[in-house]
């Protein structure tokens, strides 16, 4: 009996030691783009994620958490995060916080105009992140690296003497993203690139985004700028976690539904959630980093809050 009882145990450890290792560590490095600056995502659901800077910021990692809670994915999310920085700044500030684990998986983006002093050139993106990638996978060799192509600024567009005034919405996104390719081509060890500004285009394109808040926003639209018209409002953050998560996953962001619960809780209606998702879902699917897999709920099923 006792033997029986020691051998029951050592499997009970065993398996336990599993489960822990089957946990995908997933860390955020970035600046106000991703913590949130702005919104009230920012100080969102803090408490689900570890910020190793302890500032107890939620912000997009919060959000992200959140989807993969709801959809069963097994995520200990972290985040690094510095206000107005590029990845510049994480290698030679931050690399002490950042090798605290071997990271399974790690999203990261630099300079909302790819370089501070010289907007649209990615040369210091492209060097930066194969600097960034192969301290990661010191720590990992396995580790997959996701790039954030961030979104057109409206203050760069619609106002005068900026680098992208009175080009097209969609320019400066294109622009961007096409810097992003380029830093994730030089760079093995970068999976895939989220296409975040491009799915900002796409929501203006679907008609639930207003273009320009210079002008107002048109009824029935949403903002996805907050007042300074640069960071993202809560909902241009909700969709920047939607194609982080379905691109990291592989799931349809439409597979969250309507009453998705993070949207529920931050106000958003069933309408706007839904566009946002099916934005999301557009440009990853033009990606083929997903496929169809819309859920469908009654509409007598009611938004539940997160567990």
């Amino acid at each position: 009996m006792k033997s029986f009882i020691t051998a029951i145990f050592a499997l009970t450890v065993m398996l336990s030691s599993v489960c822990v290792y089957a946990q995908t560590k997933v860390l955020f490095i970035g600046n106000s783009f991703t913590y949130g600056a702005g919104s009230a995502a920012k100080y969102y659901r803090t408490d689900s994620v570890t910020d190793l800077n302890n500032q107890g910021i939620g912000g997009v990692p919060a959000l992200f958490k959140s989807f993969t809670e709801q959809t069963g994915f097994d995520y200990e999310v972290y985040l690094e995060t510095q206000p107005g920085s590029a990845l510049d700044y994480h290698l030679a500030n931050k690399l002490e916080l950042i090798g605290k684990h071997p990271w399974d998986k790690v999203v990261m983006h630099g300079y909302s105009t790819l370089d501070s002093k010289n907007p649209g050139n990615p040369s210091m993106l492209v060097e930066t992140t194969e600097k960034m990638a192969k301290f990661l996978q010191e720590l990992n060799p396995k580790v997959e690296v996701f790039l954030t192509s961030t979104w057109s600024r409206a203050d760069l567009i619609y106002q005068a003497n900026r680098h992208w005034s009175n080009t097209p919405i969609e320019k400066m996104a294109l622009d961007v993203r096409a810097g992003y390719n380029k830093a994730a081509a030089a760079t093995p060890a970068v999976k895939a690139v989220n296409g975040v500004g491009q799915a900002w285009t796409r929501a203006i394109e679907l008609g639930i985004a207003d273009p320009n808040p210079y002008d107002g926003i048109e009824f029935g639209k949403i903002s996805l700028w907050t007042a300074d018209h640069y960071h993202a409002s809560t909902y241009g953050y909700y969709l920047h976690a939607l194609v982080v998560f379905g691109n990291l996953t592989g799931t349809d962001p439409r597979s969250l539904g309507k009453n998705e619960c993070s949207g529920y809780e931050l106000g958003m209606s069933r309408h706007a959630i839904s566009m946002l998702q099916q934005a999301a879902f557009e440009q990853l699917a033009s990606e083929n980093k997903v496929k169809p897999a819309p859920l469908i709920i009654p509409k007598s099923v009611r938004p539940k809050p997160c567990a």
